[in-house]
């Protein structure tokens, strides 16, 4: 009877410790929901000192980095700290063999020498507002799901129209609980965006894709950008003498470290997670959809991999293509591993049975939901099929795949425009202009061979792991003309297609008459066969079923919401303005195995291995090492480099600030530990902890390593 007690308050507290810690709450609805609970954790500011649309506050130093990432400002000056895979992008088509600033890293020594980024943005929240009655209006549960859309698309833009009168922002509006909640985002873009200083490859992405995703992790994950504005402090397109951007809030930077129960708390922009989702989802991933997408995606990296080896030149074309492309193979791999630990889709199926029971003791609730589960598993029967094969579509002509393929894409676009509406239509000339920068940046990251080889496999994999109904009509060519070699097939669209040769291409963009002899091409041919499957079959089917499984989840969540009315439900992520908030914590990985709660310089030195590129530690980083030169960054004798907390996070929080009870920034997000990566779709508090660097690793690097001290003069540091 006492063993019973002492598992009941065990687990109890467990819970009550999940609860704490798992969570991506709305930033305006802090004092509401969240704030009692920070400040008993230890957090020492108010929720207006984290969000408020009166006074300055942190959220105004809290940005959308580019397209999916975060950055913050941690000067008066502009100066804006994010992940170093988050400006890899940047940096990659900053270098050459030459200037080589993924390997060699680059620090401007003065803001004459800060480097510009075509096509980068950062984007400041101003302020977001509950708009769901305006947004719902005239919508009731009778209306089809068409009809209804319709209306909430009209009252949509009814609402953004009237947010953007006058003000020169930008606004949208995101639902929340599965469209039972909508919110207004005004937003300011900057787009005069540039890289100040990054690290090399070997501090930044040290320990590469073998270390992502895992823990200990040793890796500087850090690049230094700059906002620009024009002189009035607003956004303006680059230009020599715009000055750097006044934020109206930027991060003090605290030099005191962090120690195992301090509170801290993440920022950011958390791109997409499924908490709510039923039993067949997961059923979904776990065994149809991540195990394919994993195997082709192997099939990807081992062969760019192989060239990357054997080439500097293709290193560096194909670095950013085989990260991201890694990234999510490692993750679904975690994923599977991690909710099969957790018995994930038993526990769903458990509260699905309780929540039944609910149901039917009720004639009410039985007449609104009783045929609700029974609803998930016929369509996601239907819809597991679709979202195959679309995904896999797409890693056949996106996701870095078949790129001479897509380049061809986009050209055949170009051809059907020029028909429909003239070489001189405006429309043409704007795609044209897009087209020469697009083939441009292609062929600058582009090796024939890595698309040659990759082009069969890729055909051939499909071919074998998607049904034949999804089959696109070109393997009845590979079968008629080519008695099945898909790889004599893809010889010969390369030896014939125009679309391995830029200057070609350039002539086709100059002399838009001649485009319509691509329509033979038989890059242009292959593509449209695949496109053709995708969008008149594929993309009907997974539309129809998504569309039921929207309407099915906005029943659920209601329904939830009922079932469990005491509960505080924090919203999906959906790549808008987020709060986390934890401990820093080690965990136990598995049996007999405990990790400590931080990482340091000590371990680099262990890691350190010259023949492998990804461990090959830079010589002046050994030296300083050799003679202890920390600086005050040094703790018991090292530097630290990253540690662990229990804050919620998912992709887009990459390079969240992260906060101590005080609202210093301590660290910035980067990563997941493996075995908890499962969050997006279970929260496992025992294991799930996002990595951060701690701040401290990055000042000495960037002080210490680069000699760039200069810019901590601009920074406000705490002792």
């Amino acid at each position: 009877m006492i063993r019973k007690t002492i598992l009941i308050i065990v687990f109890i507290s467990l819970a009550l410790t999940g609860q704490a810690k798992e969570g991506m709450w709305l930033p305006v609805l802090l004092d509401k929901f969240n704030i009692g609970d920070m400040q008993q954790m230890g957090f020492k500011l108010t929720a207006e000192d984290v969000y408020s649309i009166n006074h300055a506050s942190m959220k105004d130093a809290v940005v959308i980095f580019g397209g999916g990432c975060t950055g913050e400002i941690i000067s008066p000056e502009g100066l804006l700290i994010t992940n170093h895979h988050c400006g890899f992008s940047a940096i990659q088509k900053h270098s050459s063999v030459s200037h080589d600033y993924l390997t060699e890293g680059f620090w401007a020594m003065s803001r004459q020498e800060e480097l510009p980024n075509e096509n980068l943005s950062v984007t400041f929240l101003k302020r977001m507002d509950d708009v769901t009655e305006a947004v719902l209006e005239g919508v009731n549960s009778e209306l089809p799901m068409v009809k209804r859309d319709e209306i909430i698309a009209r009252n949509i833009k009814s609402v953004v129209d009237k947010a953007l009168k006058d003000n020169g922002y930008s606004a949208h509006v995101e639902k929340f609980y599965a469209g039972n909640q909508y919110y207004l985002f005004v937003e300011e873009v900057f787009t005069d965006v540039r890289l100040v200083g990054a690290p090399p490859s070997a501090i930044g992405k040290f320990g590469g894709d073998t270390d992502n995703w895992m823990w200990p992790r040793h890796t500087g994950d850090f690049s230094i950008f700059r906002v620009y504005a024009g002189k009035d402090n607003k956004p303006a397109g680059y230009a020599p003498d715009n000055v750097p951007f006044k934020p109206a809030y930027h991060f003090p930077i605290s030099l005191k470290g962090v120690n195992e129960g301090d509170f801290t708390m993440v920022f950011g922009y958390p791109g997409s997670t499924a908490e709510y989702v039923p039993s067949f989802h997961l059923q979904m991933l776990i065994n149809d959809v991540y195990p394919k997408l994993i195997n082709v995606r192997t099939q990807k990296l081992n062969i760019i991999k192989h060239y990357m080896e054997s080439d500097p030149a293709i290193r560096i074309q194909y670095a950013a293509k085989a990260a991201s492309i890694s990234n999510s193979w490692k993750r679904w791999k975690g994923e599977i591993k991690g909710l099969n630990k957790l018995d994930a889709v038993t526990r769903k199926q458990q509260s699905e049975a309780e929540f039944t029971k609910w149901v039917l003791s009720d004639d009410t609730r039985k007449r609104k939901w009783g045929n609700l589960l029974d609803e998930y598993r016929t369509t996601y029967s239907k819809y597991g099929e679709y979202s195959l094969a679309r995904s896999y579509l797409l890693e056949l002509i996106g996701r870095n795949s078949m790129e001479t393929v897509a380049l061809a894409g986009l050209y055949a676009g170009l051809v059907d425009l020029v028909e429909r509406n003239g070489v001189d239509d405006a429309k043409v000339q704007s795609l044209v202009t897009a087209l020469r920068k697009r083939t441009d940046s292609h062929f600058k990251d582009f090796y024939q061979p890595v698309d040659q080889k990759l082009s069969p496999v890729l055909l051939n994999s499909y071919r074998t792991e998607v049904p034949i109904v999804f089959h696109p009509a070109v393997y009845t060519e590979i079968d008629k003309k080519y008695k099945g070699d898909t790889e004599k097939f893809v010889d010969q669209l390369f030896q014939k297609t125009v679309f391995t040769n830029h200057e070609e291409l350039m002539d086709y963009l100059m002399n838009l008459q001649k485009l319509k002899k691509l329509k033979k091409d038989p890059a242009v041919k292959l593509y449209q066969s695949i496109s053709q499957m995708y969008h008149d079959k594929v993309m009907v089917g997974y539309r129809l079923y998504h569309d039921r499984l929207d309407s099915l989840n906005q029943i659920y969540m209601q329904a939830l919401m009922a079932y469990e009315p005491e509960r505080h439900f924090y919203p999906d992520a959906n790549f808008t303005l987020r709060i986390a908030y934890g401990d820093v914590k080690g965990y136990e990985a598995r049996d007999a195995v405990y990790y400590n709660y931080f990482s340091t310089l000590e371990g680099i030195m262990e890691k350190d291995n010259p023949d492998i590129y990804d461990y090959r530690v830079p010589e002046r980083l050994k030296e300083l090492y050799r003679t202890k030169d920390y600086g005050r960054y040094e703790q018991d004798g090292t530097v630290p480099v990253c540690f662990l907390a229990t804050n919620h996070t998912t992709g887009g929080n990459s390079g969240s600030p992260v906060v101590n009870a005080s609202g210093q920034l301590i660290g910035v997000n980067f990563d997941r530990a493996w075995e908890g990566v499962m969050s997006d779709l279970m929260f496992n508090p025992n294991q799930c902890r996002n990595i951060s660097l701690d701040i401290r690793y990055a000042l000495f690097i960037i002080d210490k390593f680069a000699g760039a001290g200069y810019l901590l003069d601009e920074m406000t540091l705490v002792e």
